[in-house]
């Protein structure tokens, strides 16, 4: 039996923010869909101050929408994420945060087959993530520049510090923090397996033209080589990035 975890592409990795969508005149569901269009291959349902149920059915809104083309991961609620899954919906995991429930705790409560991604900062962090109890597939680092789209953003890496903690990762990592086309060439050169864009889709006029800008910025260097994980801790990481999946019916109920 396949699950997420065995094949999916963080590079062109889209979290989202419904105030930001909203101000730009987009309706949250129809920017995630024009976005994936463009090239996003990874979505996030970030939505810290949405009420559970609100939260659930955006959930299951953008499940329906993109969830055969991209996995959509739900940020921080474990409960939403379990509660859209028992109702059918196609979510493929969770990403959660230093402040969140222990990883190792959430990877018990969504089984072996769901995606599990943790934010990471420092040195610490990143071996933490990178034990076998933990559980994690993927690592966040950030904030790569200063960010406004979170209101506990981590003080800014830059990318030289940045390059430092992607070559510690043992994990496949993705940097995020006011990320924009830019940054991708050096990210993807440090070992990034991805860049995770906020205010770079939710605020754009087109988010499908904005996330093809990205998704041919991150592809500009060629896509062979791409590290998803430098010298490290020695851990394995655990799924892998890097391919794109068309995620097809067998997969339907699988982590159910």
């Amino acid at each position: 039996m396949s699950g997420f975890r065995e094949n999916f592409d963080l590079s062109t990795y889209l979290v989202t923010d419904s105030a930001q969508a909203k101000a730009a005149g987009h309706d949250l569901v129809d920017l995630v869909y024009e976005a994936v269009t463009g090239g996003v291959t990874c979505v996030q349902l970030r939505e810290k101050d949405m009420p559970a149920r609100e939260f659930l059915d955006l959930v299951l809104r953008v499940s329906t929408a993109v969830a055969r083309k991209v996995p959509v991961l739900v940020n921080d609620r474990v409960d939403v994420y379990l509660a859209a899954r028992e109702m059918g919906a196609k979510v493929a995991g969770v990403h959660v945060g230093q402040h969140d429930l222990p990883s190792g705790s959430v990877r018990a409560l969504v089984g072996p087959h769901a995606i599990v991604g943790l934010s990471a900062a420092t040195e610490d962090q990143l071996y933490e993530a990178s034990v076998g109890s933990a559980g994690v597939d993927y690592v966040g680092i950030g904030a790569l520049h200063p960010t406004t789209s979170k209101k506990d953003a981590p003080e800014q890496l830059g990318h030289a510090r940045m390059a430092e903690l992607l070559a510690l990762s043992a994990l496949p990592a993705v940097a995020i923090g006011g990320v924009g086309p830019d940054d991708l060439a050096q990210l993807r050169a440090g070992g990034a397996a991805g860049a995770a864009v906020v205010s770079a889709i939710c605020g754009a006029a087109d988010p499908r033209e904005a996330a093809r800008v990205l998704a041919a910025a991150w592809a500009g260097e060629g896509r062979e080589g791409v590290g998803v994980g430098g010298a490290g801790f020695g851990g394995a990481g655990v799924g892998g990035a890097g391919a794109y999946t068309e995620f097809g019916a067998d997969d339907e109920g699988e982590d159910a």
